[in-house]
């Protein structure tokens, strides 16, 4: 993962302190093995973790930021990567004293930089398991999810449950509802059986991605008709979809696709349009 911390903001400040939290974030998440699971080459995940710093207390060590959290991974057969995720987390608070040493331990969770670590960690190779097979990142998702309940007994912002439909207790949750099931199937329809496939079978997988849509997302919306995570996921797959339908697929089918998405987020509208050209 790509740490990215922007102070521009903070004005007055030894720079040298976000310089130091860097380059100790960036050990920590990329040197830690946070799964059992062994990964080739051209199945690892590219990640980016921009953090903007807004607020920053010297004497409490007090950071308030927002942070931008993308996730890609390789489409196979092609030298082309997609989005697995992409989102602003806008309480991303924590405490850090220049030459602090970040330690993980599942059973001892109070350093909230730590658990936000761990959190998108957990989340990101997850949600990336269950590209590549039905709920394949199930382990590693429930993790996420003990680790969000856990966060319930401190104070911090972004963890409380059924506050925030966007926080990061409403994404996995919703994310491990039964209701969304359909959801994560569609994941694997999306990405295995349909751009993996792209290179050899074009046809036969834009028909995967056109019945995914139809079905598994159009179900989870219906099941789970206040949850953000469908609108999350449209707002950074739309380019994609669009150039995807650009001239090809059933004028039918192009209409049924632009209904399903245009009811999930009419704010993509002028994307969605594409779809039917």
């Amino acid at each position: 993962m790509k740490i990215t911390i922007n102070h521009a903001q903070i004005e007055g400040t030894d720079a040298s302190v976000f310089d130091n939290l860097q380059e100790t974030l960036t050990r920590f998440i990329n040197d830690r093995q946070w799964t059992n699971l062994q990964f080739r080459e051209n199945e690892r995940i590219n990640c980016n973790l921009n953090i903007t710093i807004t607020q920053y207390d010297k004497t409490s060590n007090t950071f308030k930021c927002k942070a931008i959290i993308q996730a890609n991974r390789p489409v196979f057969n092609s030298t082309y990567t997609t989005t697995i995720y992409n989102n602003t987390d806008p309480n991303f608070d924590f405490e850090f004293a220049q030459f602090d040493q970040l330690e993980y331990n599942e059973e001892n969770r109070d350093n909230q930089l730590v658990a936000l670590c761990a959190y998108y960690a957990y989340l990101i190779i997850g949600l990336n398991l269950d590209t590549f097979a039905p709920n394949g990142g199930e382990d590693i998702l429930q993790k996420c999810m003990n680790l969000a309940n856990n966060c319930q007994t401190f104070t911090w912002a972004g963890w409380e449950s059924f506050k925030d439909d966007r926080n990061r207790f409403a994404i996995i949750n919703d994310y491990l509802d039964n209701g969304f099931s359909p959801f994560r199937k569609f994941q694997y329809t999306y990405y295995r059986k349909g751009l993996d496939q792209m290179a050899d079978s074009p046809e036969k997988a834009l028909k995967e991605i056109t019945n995914g849509i139809e079905t598994e997302l159009k179900q989870a919306k219906d099941n789970k008709p206040m949850s953000m995570l469908p609108q999350i996921w449209t707002d950074y797959k739309r380019d994609e979809i669009a150039s995807m339908y650009k001239g090809k697929a059933t004028q039918k089918e192009k209409e049924s696709v632009y209904d399903i998405l245009f009811n999930i987020n009419p704010s993509q509208n002028n994307a969605w349009q594409k779809i039917k050209e």
